[in-house]
C-alpha cells in the first residue's frame, strides 16, 4: 500500500481517490474549502460533486497541505487553477515525486499545455498526464474504463500505469504528451458545439459531420504543435471526443445545449455550476490557430458565438458555405 495524495476535492479528484483505493493505496484527498471537507468527513460522501459514491476509510479528506507529502500526487483541479495549485503545494512535496495532471485544458493567458505549466512551477518532478473517455461519475462507480497516461519518459508512464490500473480501469501508456493533452483539451470545443447543435434541434447527420470534422481540426492543430496524428485516433482523441459529445455527464454538452437554445453565456455558466473547459479552450485554440496558421473553422465559429455575439444558426451557415475541400487534405493524415 502506497500513500498517494490527490489535490482537488471536486468530482474528478474524488473519483481518482476511489480508483486509487481500489488499486490498493491509501489516499489523502486534499481540498482548500474547510466546510466542504468537513461535510465529506461527516457524510462519507462528496455530496456536492460526486453524490452516491461512498468514501471508504482509506480516503482521508483534509485541508492540511502537509498531507501532500506522498509518493505520487494527482493534480485534479480546473485548468485555470493548475499554476496556482502547483505554487501552493510546492513547499510540501516529497523530492522527486511524480506529478500526474488530470485536468483537460490549456492555460488561457499563455496557451501552454498543463504539463508545461507544471514543468515551469515544479522543476525536478517527473510529470505525467492522464486523459481519455473517463467521466468522474462512472469512474467513481467503478464502471469499466480505458484511458491513456503520457509522459516524456516511458518509465514514468509505466509507474503511473502500475499505480492506478485495476480489473475495471485499464491504462495504456503513451509518449506523445502533446497529442494526449491537446486531444483532451480540444475535444471540449467540439462537445460544446455538439451541445449547441442539440439546442438548435438538428438531426444525427449534422452532429456526426460536426464530430468528424471536429476531429480533423483537433488533429491539425495537435500535429502543428508537435503531436502525433495517431494519438488523435486513440483514447485521448476520438475516444474522449465520443464520450464528451454524447454523454449526459458532459458539462460541455449541457452548456452547449443551453447556448443553442438561446441562453447567454454568463447565465449558462451559472446554471452548470462547475467549470466548462470548452469555453476557455475555444479562446486559446482560436489564438493558437492564428499563431500556427492552422485552419480551424469550427473553432473559429464557436469563438464568434461565445465572444462576438454571432448566432448559432449563422455560425452553422458559415460552416456549410465554406469553399470546396478534398476530405483528407486537411485532416492531419496526409500531412498538414
Amino acid at each position: 500500500m502506497k500513500k498517494i495524495a490527490v489535490f482537488g476535492s471536486g468530482s474528478w479528484g474524488t473519483a481518482i481517490s476511489l480508483l486509487l483505493v481500489r488499486a490498493g493505496h491509501k489516499v489523502s484527498l486534499i481540498g482548500i474549502f474547510s466546510d466542504e471537507i468537513e461535510l465529506m468527513k461527516r457524510k462519507k460522501e462528496n455530496i456536492q460533486y460526486l453524490p452516491g459514491c461512498f468514501l471508504p476509510d482509506e480516503i482521508t479528506p483534509t485541508t492540511d497541505l502537509k498531507e501532500i507529502d506522498a509518493e505520487a500526487v494527482f493534480i485534479s483541479v480546473p485548468s485555470h487553477a493548475v499554476r496556482e495549485s502547483a505554487r501552493l503545494i510546492k513547499p510540501y512535496l516529497r523530492p522527486g515525486c511524480i506529478m500526474i495532471n488530470t485536468a483537460k485544458g490549456l492555460e488561457e493567458n499563455t496557451g501552454l499545455r498543463l504539463s508545461q505549466v507544471l514543468e515551469e512551477e515544479l522543476p525536478g518532478h517527473p510529470i505525467a498526464v492522464l486523459s481519455g473517455p473517463s467521466h468522474a461519475e462512472e469512474v467513481g462507480r467503478d464502471v469499466v474504463t480505458a484511458v491513456a497516461v503520457a509522459a516524456k519518459d516511458i518509465k514514468v508512464a509505466e509507474a503511473v500505469q502500475d499505480l492506478i490500473m485495476t480489473s475495471k480501469f485499464r491504462v495504456y501508456t503513451n509518449l506523445d504528451m502533446i497529442g494526449v493533452e491537446m486531444g483532451g483539451s480540444l475535444k471540449n470545443i467540439v462537445a460544446l458545439c455538439t451541445g449547441i447543435l442539440d439546442g438548435m434541434n438538428p438531426k444525427d447527420n449534422t452532429k456526426a459531420a460536426l464530430m468528424t470534422r471536429g476531429l480533423a481540426e483537433m488533429t491539425r492543430l495537435g500535429v502543428a504543435i508537435g503531436g502525433q496524428s495517431e494519438t488523435f485516433y486513440g483514447l485521448a482523441g476520438i475516444g474522449d471526443l465520443i464520450v464528451t459529445c454524447t454523454s449526459l455527464h458532459s458539462r460541455n454538452l449541457r452548456a452547449g445545449r443551453a447556448l443553442g437554445a438561446g441562453k447567454p453565456l454568463d447565465e449558462v455558466l451559472r446554471e452548470v455550476g462547475m467549470v466548462v473547459e470548452g469555453v476557455r479552450a475555444t479562446k486559446v485554440a482560436f489564438e493558437l490557430s492564428k499563431k500556427y496558421g492552422i485552419s480551424m473553422p469550427i473553432t473559429e465559429q464557436a469563438y464568434k458565438v461565445l465572444f462576438e455575439g454571432l448566432s448559432p444558426s449563422e455560425a452553422l451557415e458559415n460552416l456549410m458555405m465554406r469553399g470546396k475541400k478534398h476530405e483528407t487534405e486537411d485532416m492531419g493524415i496526409l500531412g498538414r
